[in-house]
């Protein structure tokens, strides 16, 4: 697998508070991202989740690296009983009356080469969080 990290980028009709909020506090995060226990943007904090597929539903294991209030949130990424570690980056800014996300997702390359666990995976997944979840989260709120 490529060592490319993979990137994309959105541009939501909210402000960057608003955003900010959506992917940083845990009551809202629940209604469009995962089913966390619990969440706290502070560099150490540990959190899980468990989801996959049809066949096959796996712990999701992270720590936030990086937090700059209101602009940067950065966590690890990786699976309970599987080699491999990466790292998820959202960056935002202001895009005229709107917000700029920038999503990065490093060390794909790192997990074992399972279909699970291939690139274009990742791509569907946070193609779909970020151009309809969050999307529509922040457009009926």
């Amino acid at each position: 697998m490529s060592t490319q990290p993979f990137v994309i980028e959105r541009v939501y009709a909210a402000p960057v508070q608003k955003v900010w909020e959506a992917i940083t506090v845990n009551e809202k995060m629940k209604q469009w991202y995962f089913d966390l226990a619990e969440f706290k943007p502070e560099v150490g904090f540990e959190f899980e989740f468990t989801a996959g597929d049809d066949k096959f539903q796996y712990r999701h294991l992270c720590r936030v690296t990086k937090v700059v209030e209101g602009s940067v949130i950065a966590y690890t990424w990786r699976y309970d009983g599987y080699e491999g570690d990466s790292e998820v980056t959202w960056e935002l800014s202001p895009e005229g009356e709107g917000t700029k996300l920038v999503l990065t997702h490093t060390g794909l390359e790192t997990f074992p080469p399972i279909d699970a666990f291939k690139k274009e995976n990742f791509v569907a997944g946070w193609t779909h969080i970020t151009g309809i979840s969050l999307k529509d989260f922040l457009e009926k709120v």
